[in-house]
């Protein structure tokens, strides 16, 4: 559907550009009928606000040599990808459209690889429900792991009606097979009326700190743009959104009675695509411009930008999807992660005779960031890391604390990696617990298994750490576990 067409209709797969001065332009004469969710806006003219900070270094720039995924079969279109490195693998989630997925819409495809350069065939994993509010599209994925549940976030549409985009949930065990909440979690707000009638939808995920964060475009929000650009934030610790859910206001972060509010855009733009980086303390937007992909970065709280925005050159068609973590934060270079951030990221680049196709890979690194020179952005960044301590044995950083641990094979199978020098920035930092050999654990049915310390429970995974500690298991009951205190889960984060 053409741009021409937005003031009557809405569209649902949400392929959109950046925000731009003037309303949406049409396509060049000629061009085919867009698929569901175009809105076809030109880059924007303005930057973003002018920074505090100095810049941030870069170097090493890459773009995959071809086409990196593609949906095969009938598949006229690629786009709006979701990418996460997932324990030695690269996975993607992108919208495209299958026949043989039914019923005829948007659909999102799958598929897995060891390099960024190229991706195995792709398996449509996600149709439209034929009823609900996502009977025809499905599109716009955003996927994330806590714990042992993937969730994605995803624009449904039941057709291609005016203000029909809202924003769904769905939960797999594996990312491939999902089950769907049945209702959507985000609406339209229809605060205000413009031109574009797109609707609420194009959603970013990230876990943070037990809160899951979740931007997306809604072109009815009080602060959107006059073309419907903006990026909203809410967050809750409930991955659905129904209760306890903050909006993001010009104050901050505030409590509200449902996912309703859109007091404040972060960001002047369609299709972005959000990202916690460790290292620097800091959340990332990637956004289209005019020469690539602009990364603008928020502190936690959204009050002030602490650096200088980065460009990744290169063509594109539609927003990216940055390559995250399954937690959604910024992947950590195993043997310098005080000193590098990588920042990869896939887009589609060409606009074909349906929509924009021709996923391609784009990166940078940021370096000499420095991420370890204080000891709040070095428990940040070396999280799951370990390193020698003062007294001959290790030490564990592992949220935000540091556990000594007596044994090298405890920590071994306990921390990413053993860095074989000590970060002097957390030489203060007190030692919050001691993992002696011999201590007891616990294990009760639906809780899990933990290590009894000075009558706290530290669970932990992987378990074979308990047989390398020699500490015996002992098995009580769910009301037993729950009336110990909690330590920190000693769990490495997701790589």
């Amino acid at each position: 559907m053409t741009a021409a067409l937005l003031s009557a209709a809405a569209l649902t797969a949400c392929t959109t550009s950046e925000a731009s001065t003037g309303p949406p332009a049409p396509p060049p004469s000629g061009t085919a009928e867009q698929p569901a969710g175009r809105m076809a806006v030109p880059p924007s003219t303005t930057e973003p606000p002018t920074p505090e900070l100095a810049p941030l270094r870069t170097a090493n720039g890459r773009q995959s040599p071809g086409v990196i995924a593609a949906g095969g079969g009938d598949a006229p279109y690629n786009y709006a990808p979701s990418v996460m490195a997932d324990g030695g693998l690269y996975r993607m989630w992108w919208c495209s459209q299958r026949g043989i997925a039914g019923p005829p819409g948007d659909d999102i495809m799958y598929a897995e690889a060891r390099t960024l350069d190229r991706f195995d065939p792709a398996t449509p994993v996600f149709a439209g429900s034929a009823a609900g509010f996502d009977a025809m599209h499905v599109c716009d994925p955003s996927v994330i792991r806590a714990g042992q549940t993937y969730y994605m976030y995803y624009t449904g549409s039941p057709g291609d009606h005016a203000h029909s985009n809202t924003i769904g949930v769905a939960t797999s065990p594996d990312g491939r097979v999902w089950t769907r909440a049945g209702e959507p979690i985000v609406r339209p707000a229809r605060n205000v009326s413009n031109d574009n009638v797109y609707g609420a939808g194009q959603p970013s995920a990230v876990y943070l700190d037990g809160w899951f964060y979740l931007m997306f475009t809604d072109t009815t929000g009080r602060d959107a743009g006059h073309n419907g650009a903006g990026q909203f934030v809410l967050r809750a610790k409930d991955p659905a959104f129904a209760r306890g859910v903050e909006a993001l206001t010009p104050g901050g972060f505030r409590a509200v009675p449902d996912t309703g509010s859109r007091w404040r855009s972060v960001v002047d733009a369609f299709s972005a695509d959000l990202m916690w980086v460790d290292a620097l303390a800091a959340f990332a937007i990637a956004h289209e411009t005019a020469g690539g992909t602009t990364i603008t970065f928020w502190d936690k709280d959204f009050r002030i930008n602490p650096y200088r925005p980065i460009l990744v050159e290169g063509p594109w068609r539609e927003g990216p999807g940055l390559v995250r973590r399954a937690d959604g934060h910024a992947v950590i270079p195993l043997h310098t992660p005080c000193e590098t951030v990588p920042i990869d990221l896939v887009r589609a680049t060409r606009e074909g005779p349906a929509g924009p196709t021709d996923l391609k890979h784009f990166g940078l690194d940021l370096i000499d960031v420095d991420a370890c020179a204080t000891a709040p952005r070095a428990l940040l960044t070396l999280n799951g890391y370990a390193m020698p301590s003062p007294t001959r044995t290790i030490d564990l950083i592992i949220a935000g604390t540091i556990v000594r641990v007596d044994r090298r094979s405890v920590a071994e199978a306990l921390a990413t990696l053993i860095l074989n020098h000590r970060i002097p920035a957390l030489d203060k930092v007190p030692v919050a617990t001691h993992l002696t050999p011999k201590l007891p654990a616990l294990r009760a049915p639906a809780r899990g298994t933990a290590l009894l310390i000075d009558n706290h429970l530290w669970p932990l995974s992987p378990l074979t750490a308990l047989d390398r500690n020699s500490s015996t298991i002992t098995d009580i009951t769910p009301t037993q576990w729950d009336t110990y205190d909690r330590g920190v889960d000693l769990v490495a984060p997701p790589r």
